[in-house]
């Protein structure tokens, strides 16, 4: 059925709007980061600067290491995210193709994992980082980023490992492939575009996090982005608000640069890897 002329204009209006909504804060950021002064300070601000300026920029990289920090959520976030897809891809492969109780187990309790808030979890990380003396560093860090990212990778993961069909991997048992050699010869190669997807929300994930990181680095040269962006606020809650606008808008782009990267390449798999009957 076709849709009527104006069921599809009330569609776009309403996909427009939420572009708008969604574009808004950061726009704003873009905005005020190249803003003066006297502008940050203007009790009519306008979306352009009249004036602008990369001072700003200089005035953050001066006053907190951003380049040290960008660098730890860097390590921290690819260490990550590769640790996740390589322990999920497996477990994913066996949860979707073994139907017993125990995976149906599994799948509920990762369903269920996902409801726990960041402080219900901290105190057992930390009590178990304390006890392997990784308190403070960034391998510490990448555990805690791969146990949060473990259980929506595995669930991702197993809902495209059932839609990968059985017949290609029961084709290639008959020609001797074992287990292991048909989930990487056969269904790893259909979940690329899927393992990159959810290599990418892993990656996003830990580079955006703030709390894990705020409790457990404690030494400066240790933190990550998130948390020096803290340290533009001063301890009356005044934030330096144009050194601060651009520090979040450098700390915005790696993750727009690597979906705009990756995104053709997960919407091209998609389409290369669909079997035809």
């Amino acid at each position: 059925m076709r849709t009527s002329r104006p069921a599809r204009v009330g569609q776009y209006t309403a996909l427009l709007a939420y572009l708008v909504f969604l574009a808004f804060p950061f726009l704003w950021l873009v905005s005020t980061a190249f803003k003066p002064p006297r502008e940050l300070g203007s009790l009519h601000p306008t979306w352009i600067p009249s004036d602008p300026t990369l001072a700003n920029f200089r005035q953050a990289f001066d006053e907190q290491p951003l380049l040290h920090a960008a660098l730890n959520s860097l390590l921290a976030a690819l260490a990550a995210a590769v640790i996740a897809v390589l322990i999920a891809t497996p477990m994913a492969y066996v949860v979707a193709r073994r139907r017993t109780r125990l995976a149906r187990a599994v799948t509920g309790w990762v369903v269920v994992s996902q409801a726990f808030p960041f402080v219900l979890l901290i105190i057992p990380l930390f009590l178990v980082l304390k006890n392997l003396r990784l308190i403070n560093s960034v391998p510490g860090l990448v555990l805690v980023y791969v146990v949060w990212a473990l259980p929506f990778a595995l669930w991702m993961l197993a809902g495209y490992v059932r839609a990968v069909p059985a017949e290609l991997e029961e084709a290639a048992a008959v020609d001797g492939a074992g287990r292991v050699r048909t989930l990487v010869s056969v269904t790893a190669p259909l979940l690329a575009p899927c393992i990159v997807a959810t290599g990418l929300f892993a990656f996003i994930t830990a580079w955006n996090e703030f709390f894990f990181a705020l409790v457990l680095l404690k030494t400066p040269e240790k933190q990550t982005l998130p948390v020096v962006l803290t340290h533009f606020i001063g301890a009356e809650g005044v934030a330096d608000l144009g050194p601060l606008a651009a520090a979040a808008f450098l700390a915005t782009l790696p993750s727009l640069v690597v979906f705009a990267i990756i995104q053709r390449r997960i919407t091209g798999g998609m389409l290369t890897g669909a079997v035809k009957s």
